[in-house]
């Protein structure tokens, strides 16, 4: 998939989306719930996913690739990029305002 920063993706078997921070390296395969994401909102999605899903304003990334993730709409169903599961970034300390 073809992925450059800004692009929004759905999934078809939850209701999770989630916009590209930073496109990976190369060609991957975003996936949630074991399910291809894809570029436009489904109409009536049903929900299928099962297990601990992405969590809303959070981001995600996967050093193999380098793709990093926000997810807008958390739901149901693990994040994964050519079958590596997503991990969850540590927030960034705020620099100290003396």
């Amino acid at each position: 998939m073809s992925m450059k920063p800004g692009t929004r993706f759905w999934s078809t078997v939850s209701p999770v989306s989630v916009v590209v921070v930073r496109p990976a390296a190369g060609k991957v395969t975003l996936t949630c719930g074991g399910v291809p994401m894809v570029e436009h909102e489904p109409e009536n999605a049903a929900v299928t996913a099962e297990g601990e899903g992405p969590l809303l304003g959070k981001r995600y990334a996967d050093e193999d690739s380098g793709l990093q993730i926000l997810c807008t709409r958390g739901g149901a169903g693990e994040l994964a990029v050519d079958s590596r599961l997503l991990q969850l970034m540590n927030t960034r300390p705020l620099p100290a305002s003396d």
